[in-house]
């Protein structure tokens, strides 16, 4: 079977972090007048940075590499450029419109031209990168490592690593939803009968003991090799994808507190139970490398309900907010909170994909005609 292209729904992914980015906090709409894009015939700006420079030629850039490789993917070939960076262009002129509307963003005629020029210099990359081969080795080396749908899975485990760089209350700890779950449901429901019916702690969340905080980094270390196990069917391979995931958590991490707290406390998150939660890690997938795809499967499944349950015990820590916003280099990695949202939502993700996946194939199971004796 012919292997997807992960482009499209990696672009699409891309396309929302675009909107989500451009659009925050999506508050105190204004009426400018009848022409939304009369910023496109001002005068330049007078001030800008060299941050403000690079943001908007980098932020567009992988878009355009991404939508310029599904445009080669099709067989467009020498219009993959263009198409790409018209569509990048298009919505970028959209997202500058409509922050007209905002009172808390500035439309600007530069953040347009270098959004454009960002989603050009990525399609030329990708195209570039096309007739040297590259697309051709990547296609091959996806044939000889992954099932062909494998193209789902590929996509979340790219996000993954991104996932990990807004800081956590426990390492490796995605989907710590409850407690902003609960505050927010209580605000919704304020002033009106339904408050009465939501359920309320009685007691406040307490730190996780070094027993559960170890069992949270073993599987929050685990769950990424489960689901690589699902679409790798060779044990050499998965040996090699074990190792690539546990220096992507470790590599994740460090910069994430890094860029968080300051680099004097970049491993002050590194304590006896992650080492420990690590290595039982690596030890269990090791184990598991000659389990078939179906198996690994349903252990991510069990995995992951437990992994949600203990994560969503722990208390958010009440010092991400103060360092987030003392320290400089935190506010690159927050992008308006997108970080935050693909670490809050990625596991919620994979149990989606893993639940459609294991449906799909039992629909499949059940439509394969029988052999008659």
């Amino acid at each position: 079977m012919p292997h997807k292209t992960s482009a499209w729904p990696l672009s699409l992914v891309y396309v929302g972090l675009v909107v989500y980015a451009s659009l925050y906090p999506f508050t105190d709409w204004r009426d400018q007048g009848p022409l939304p894009w009369g910023f496109l015939v001002a005068p330049w700006p007078h001030y800008w940075t060299a941050f403000d420079l690079f943001s908007n030629v980098l932020g567009y850039a992988p878009l355009g590499f991404l939508l310029a490789l599904g445009a080669l993917r099709i067989g467009q070939g020498a219009r993959a450029v263009l198409l790409a960076t018209l569509a990048a262009g298009f919505l970028s002129l959209l997202m500058e419109t409509l922050q007209g509307y905002l009172s808390s963003r500035v439309p600007s005629n530069i953040d347009f031209l270098l959004n454009v020029a960002g989603a050009w210099l990525g399609a030329v990359t990708s195209t570039l990168l096309e007739k040297l081969g590259a697309i051709d080795r990547w296609i091959r080396f996806r044939a000889r490592w992954f099932v062909p749908e494998a193209r789902g899975a590929l996509v979340l485990l790219a996000l993954w690593p991104c996932a990990l760089l807004f800081p956590a209350a426990v390492p490796l700890g995605l989907g710590q939803v409850f407690e902003r779950v609960e505050a927010g449901l209580a605000e919704l429901l304020m002033d009106t009968p339904f408050l009465e019916w939501l359920p309320l702690r009685t007691v406040e969340l307490q730190p996780l003991v070094p027993g559960t905080e170890m069992t949270c980094v073993l599987l929050g270390a685990l769950i990424p090799c489960l689901l690589g196990f699902s679409i790798i069917p060779s044990t050499v391979r998965r040996a090699a994808f074990v190792l690539a995931v546990l220096a992507a958590a470790v590599g994740g991490t460090l910069l994430s507190a890094a860029l968080s707290y300051g680099p004097v406390h970049a491993w002050a998150w590194f304590s006896l139970p992650v080492k420990a939660g690590l290595v039982l890690a690596a030890v269990v997938a090791l184990l598991l490398l000659r389990v078939p795809a179906r198996v690994c499967a349903a252990l991510l499944l069990l995995g992951l309900g437990l992994y949600l349950s203990l994560i969503n015990q722990a208390p958010a820590s009440p010092y991400f907010a103060h360092n987030l916003q003392v320290w400089e280099q935190g506010r690159f990695i927050r992008f308006h909170g997108v970080a935050q949202w693909l670490g809050w939502l990625w596991p919620y993700a994979v149990l989606l994909y893993v639940l459609t996946r294991v449906w799909a194939l039992r629909s499949l199971d059940g439509a394969a005609p029988r052999i008659q004796a």
